[in-house]
C-alpha cells in the first residue's frame, strides 16, 4: 500500500510533479513548477497571473490561481471566480483530449458568465465577459466536433484585448 502524501498539518497532498496541463508525472520526473495554494491576491493580480499561465499553456494552474481568488475573495465575488476556473478547467481537458468534459466545463462557466447576474453582478476587474462566454462557447462546440486543442493558442485574452478572445 502507497503511504499518501500529507502536508506539514496532516492533510493529503499528492506531491508528484505536474506536467503544464496538471497531469501526475511519475516522482522524480521533472514537472512544472505548481501554483502555492491560498494565495491572497488583488484582482488585478488574480487577472495578470491567470493571464500569464493561460498564455504560458497552463490553464490547469490558472484554474489554481482563480480558485484562490474564489475561496479567499469577497462571497460576493466567488460566482465570477468559480466560472472563470471552470473556463480555465474546461480548457485545460479540451487539450487533454477529454471532449466530454472540456465541453461540460467550457459551457457551464460560459452560462455562469452570462447568466442574468453576469456571475454574480459585481465588477469584472477590466474583463470581457460576454467575450469570454462566447469563446467557451464557440470552443466547446469545436472540441465536441473534434477538434484538437493546444492551451496556448487557444487561451483566451480575458480582458478582451489581442487574442483569441
Amino acid at each position: 500500500m502507497n503511504a499518501r502524501d500529507r502536508d506539514g498539518e496532516g492533510r493529503a497532498r499528492n506531491a508528484r510533479p505536474r506536467d503544464g496541463l496538471g497531469r501526475p508525472l511519475p516522482y522524480g520526473a521533472r514537472g512544472v513548477e505548481r501554483q502555492p495554494e491560498g494565495v491572497v491576491r488583488t484582482p488585478g493580480e488574480t487577472v495578470a497571473q491567470a493571464q500569464l499561465l493561460l498564455d504560458a499553456g497552463m490553464p490547469f494552474h490558472a484554474h489554481e490561481v482563480f480558485e484562490d481568488a474564489w475561496k479567499s475573495g469577497p462571497g460576493a465575488e466567488a460566482p465570477l471566480w468559480r466560472a472563470l476556473a471552470q473556463l480555465a478547467v474546461g480548457l485545460t481537458h479540451s487539450a487533454r483530449g477529454n471532449a466530454v468534459g472540456g465541453a461540460r466545463l467550457l459551457r457551464r462557466g460560459a452560462s455562469a458568465l452570462a447568466g442574468p447576474d453576469g456571475a454574480g453582478g459585481g465588477p469584472a476587474y477590466g474583463m470581457d465577459l460576454p467575450g469570454l462566454a462566447r469563446w467557451a462557447r464557440e470552443l466547446a462546440g469545436r472540441v465536441e466536433a473534434g477538434a484538437a486543442v493546444d492551451a496556448a493558442a487557444e487561451a483566451p485574452h480575458l480582458t478582451g484585448g489581442p487574442g483569441p478572445a
